[in-house]
């Protein structure tokens, strides 16, 4: 048996965390999980130049911290400064 090399071991850590961040009941949490998965999946991506790998994990994540940021923001903001 082969021993992995470091580009497996990223996509399978991506996948993990994907499938992880699936299971999750609080969103922050699935979005920040997620936002890992993506990154590591975008990562994978390019090392084995699969571009549209690469490019929808990306995307993804860009979402992902659109929407935590989002998130924080409507968090931090008091009825009083509304």
């Amino acid at each position: 048996m082969e021993a992995l090399n470091m580009v497996e071991v990223i996509g399978y850590l991506a996948s993990v965390m994907v499938a992880i961040s699936l299971m999750m009941k609080d969103i922050v949490k699935l979005r920040s999980l997620n936002f890992i998965g993506c990154a590591l999946f975008s990562a994978y991506g390019v090392a084995i130049e699969a571009w549209p790998v690469a490019g929808m994990n990306a995307f993804i994540a860009c979402i992902n911290v659109y929407y935590l940021v989002k998130m924080y923001r409507a968090k931090t903001l008091t009825p009083a400064q509304a």
